[in-house]
């Protein structure tokens, strides 16, 4: 939320869609707070873009939202979970507005050694493991969220062959607010908004 806060400053007004959200922390304050904010879960076998028992279906792999339509896409640990991560990040940067961005915490567990997938799919539609499985918590599932990826710091460059966007990472220390651990990045990918001159902003 530290990142939202510093880089986002007017978030309040802004159209904020979270996926997974949990009901504690950032999740909490964000739904209480922001006018524009929409929460996400992905209920297999479901239609996207319904809403099931009050909560709306998406998958990050093939959102329903229009182009250009969100401000800013948040996500909690769960680029780890992605069968196809890559068409992930291309919906998230199809939907932002330019000047808009993807902040998200995922663990960087290989940090310099390359990313590695644990997990893919099958031809028929099961689940094929390079690595044992291994499962985080899932706040609409027992069963849990399957680790499919390990990812390491080269993920900015999974990205940017993904969706043309740049990546930065924000490493989280400050004891003033009780932050220092490890895998406390915070990564911001951030769609460019064009000035009225035609330069970057």
């Amino acid at each position: 939320m530290a990142v939202i806060d510093d880089f986002f400053p007017n978030w309040k007004d802004l159209a904020i869609h979270e996926s997974s959200p949990v009901n504690r922390g950032a999740s909490a304050r964000l739904s209480r707070e922001c006018k524009g904010y929409i929460s996400t879960q992905f209920f297999p076998g479901k239609p996207l873009g319904q809403i099931i028992n009050g909560v709306r279906c998406e998958s990050l792999e093939e959102l329903t939202f229009d182009d250009e339509s969100i401000d800013l896409h948040v996500t909690q640990d769960v680029m780890e979970h992605m069968f196809t991560p890559s068409k992930a990040f291309a919906e998230i940067a199809r939907t932002l507005k330019p000047g808009g961005a993807h902040v998200f915490t995922v663990p960087l567990v290989n940090k310099n050694r390359p990313s590695e997938l644990r997990a893919t799919f099958g031809k028929n539609g099961e689940a094929i493991f390079t690595k044992p499985p291994q499962y985080h918590g899932n706040p609409v599932s027992e069963e849990g969220s399957l680790v499919t990826v390990d990812w390491g710091y080269d993920i900015c460059k999974h990205i940017f062959d993904a969706c043309g966007l740049f990546t930065h990472i924000v490493r989280m220390d400050n004891l003033y607010l009780g932050i220092r651990a490890d895998l406390i990045e915070v990564l911001m990918t951030i769609k460019p908004a064009e000035s009225g001159d035609g330069s970057i902003q």
